[in-house]
């Protein structure tokens, strides 16, 4: 493989110091030449245009945000009917596809202007949600894989624990999973944020400046990671115990779910359904994801996207155990919160766990678990 033309993963996790403000370029588009982590993100930096609404006598619609063009992850999944699955038979409703989106938190203003009524969403752009008074039902949530995120450094590099890290500079992501898994990993050896010289760089930078040698250690999230240990073989390696602590969600546009609660409760379980296909089904996966134009069937990158779903390393593959908003979710959402106000990400302190656990979504609570089973 050439030197990869790495670019910002569009499914997730962009964060802007402003709560409701659009988001620097992921929860995700694919990094290598050729590939796309739910799709390359567009020149789209705000959301897109609502779509026209549908005649009163049709089904109802559905508008879901897609993050980047949507040729790989559980929506693309979705789209193509793996696992014979006819989505709109199903869920009772026309759906329309809206991609575009660079990451979760416009899609948060595609939810505010009325032209988004379904998306995936960080916890990140969640906090920013509720402190910017966005009209979203949090539905759902799952745990990210403990795994997701790794520390790169030098095979040669003189680095191995966190306790190594002082002193040392470190590239990551302002306010993304990266930031709040660097936090993390650092207070197990006793050091905070301001012990270490963080640089906050998007992915392509990132990568560029670690293979240069210009920084001691990155910290990213799948699939870049994996596509980068990929491309750099035996002259880069991963530090251990790297875990990721944040969660990830599934929302609502508050109207939409006031008028379609079942429609919205049918995805959602979809969504756990077609994620539990793609982790039985690895290899039909990536044929269908190549198929869609999101790497080069064959390639290197089809590959490791392969051993990531085996290995459920993805951000989609713990939507396996999608399941109601609870106190785990909340509890692990505001202490993301919390840190990143105290680091200064976030401007004002925000109370997202009462959000996430007011009563006033018990009934959507009840009809997502009875749909799920739970």
């Amino acid at each position: 493989m050439n030197t990869p033309d790495l670019h910002i993963p569009g499914a997730r996790r962009r964060f802007l110091t402003q709560a409701g403000s659009a988001l620097l370029g992921t929860a995700g588009a694919l990094w290598l030449a050729g590939c796309s982590k739910e799709g390359a993100p567009t020149a789209a930096s705000s959301a897109p245009a609502a779509p026209a609404a549908p005649p009163a006598s049709a089904q109802p619609q559905l508008t879901i945000a897609i993050i980047g063009d949507g040729r790989t992850g559980v929506f693309a999944s979705l789209r193509a009917g793996e696992g014979g699955r006819k989505l709109e038979e199903e869920i009772g409703a026309e759906v329309v596809w809206q991609p575009g989106f660079t990451a979760s938190l416009p899609v948060m203003e595609g939810i505010k202007a009325g032209g988004v009524d379904f998306s995936f969403a960080t916890a990140t752009a969640v906090v920013n949600a509720v402190a910017a008074g966005v009209p979203i039902v949090p539905l759902a949530a799952y745990a990210l894989p403990a795994d997701e995120v790794d520390v790169l450094v030098a095979a040669n590099s003189p680095i191995r624990s966190a306790a190594d890290l002082k002193g040392r500079k470190i590239a990551h992501q302002n306010g993304t999973t990266g930031t709040y898994s660097l936090v993390k990993y650092l207070e197990g050896a006793g050091l905070r944020l301001s012990d270490v010289e963080a640089v906050s760089l998007s992915g392509a930078d990132a990568y560029t400046a670690f293979a240069q040698g210009s920084i001691d250690a990155w910290i990213h999230w799948q699939p870049a990671s994996a596509l980068a240990l990929a491309k750099l073989g035996d002259k880069a390696r991963t530090l251990p115990a790297v875990k990721t602590y944040d969660w990830a969600f599934y929302v609502a546009r508050t109207g939409f779910a006031e008028q379609h609660p079942q429609v919205a409760a049918k995805l959602v379980r979809l969504i756990r359904e077609t994620q539990q296909y793609i982790v039985a089904h690895p290899d039909d996966t990536v044929a269908s994801w190549a198929a869609q134009g999101g790497f080069e069937a064959g390639s290197t990158e089809q590959k490791v996207y392969r051993q990531l779903i085996v290995d459920q390393r993805l951000s989609d593959s713990g939507a396996t155990a999608l399941r109601p908003i609870d106190e785990a979710a909340a509890a692990s959402t505001q202490d993301l919160a919390d840190n990143f106000h105290a680091l200064g990400v976030l401007p004002n302190r925000t109370d997202v766990r009462s959000f996430l656990l007011d009563p006033k979504f018990d009934a959507y609570r009840k009809q997502v678990a009875a749909e799920l089973g739970a």
